[in-house]
């Protein structure tokens, strides 16, 4: 019985790749679409995707063309192709903006962009571009079912933006370039304003400002140190119970021993 139940389901899976080999061969596009829509519902990604960039051409500008898409940039989306999706659902707002999917079209464009952001570590082009298209799609759906979900992800890929931002001021500060980590910082602080990460900004710069205090030509030094001082008292002024309380108050401490060798 067992070896029946096999080839039963031996016979199954070669009718079912046969159909699917014979309606890629075929030039019958109604065969193509019927086996795309079956395989898109059956969660069959792949394979739908290869009977839809057949029939996609054929359906353009027709009615049923409208749904092809849709499933096609669907089906992509779910395969987790996010630059192909981007584009087919982009392409099917633009070409559909009428459609009853045309919000959500947009949506999930925007979504593909995000779902390509990487790591704050490296370039951050395409989240740019994803911050850039989940504005659009807030701006013109600002009632949208999706409106919650498209601030969070604008929120989240802001704070990699602000992630990447600090790192770069803190690198600058370790290879001994205080200057620019310090005007790394003043932007930052500009930019972001509201920044999860303020704190730790405001204590990298204090940091900074100190160091280049002491490594400064003697005659800078003392101003510099100023300056180290009010990085400290911003410090305390935003964050009084700061998470670098121990750090920072030994930077103020050196700040007043050494203004004190040049008072």
């Amino acid at each position: 019985m067992k070896y029946v139940g096999y080839l039963v389901i031996v016979f199954i899976v070669a009718t079912s790749c046969s159909s699917y080999q014979k309606a890629l061969k075929s030039e019958d596009v109604k065969v193509k679409y019927d086996l795309a829509e079956s395989l898109y519902k059956e969660g069959k990604y792949p394979k739908a995707n290869r009977l839809f960039e057949q029939i996609l051409p054929k359906y353009a500008g027709k009615p049923q063309g409208e749904r092809v898409v849709f499933m096609y940039a669907d089906a992509l989306y779910k395969d987790e192709d996010y630059y192909t999706a981007a584009y087919q659902f982009e392409r099917f707002s633009t070409s559909y903006p009428n459609s009853q999917k045309s919000e959500e079209a947009a949506f999930y464009s925007a979504k593909s962009s995000y779902m390509l952001s990487p790591v704050f570590s490296i370039d951050q082009a395409d989240t740019y571009s994803a911050l850039n298209k989940l504005q659009g799609f807030i701006n013109n759906y600002p009632q949208s079912e999706f409106l919650s979900e498209a601030n969070e992800m604008v929120q989240k890929l802001t704070s990699k933006l602000e992630k990447k931002e600090l790192e770069i001021a803190k690198n600058y500060s370790k290879t001994y370039y205080y200057k620019s980590s310090i005007k790394s910082i003043d932007n930052f602080l500009l930019d972001y304003p509201g920044s999860s990460y303020k704190e730790e900004a405001l204590f990298v710069k204090l940091d900074a400002s100190y160091k280049l205090a002491i490594n400064s030509y003697e005659y800078l030094i003392k101003d510099r140190l100023l300056e180290a001082q009010e990085a400290y008292d911003d410090l305390l002024k935003y964050f009084p119970n700061t998470t670098f309380a121990d750090q920072a108050s030994k930077i103020q401490e050196d700040i007043k021993e050494e203004l004190s060798k040049r008072s």
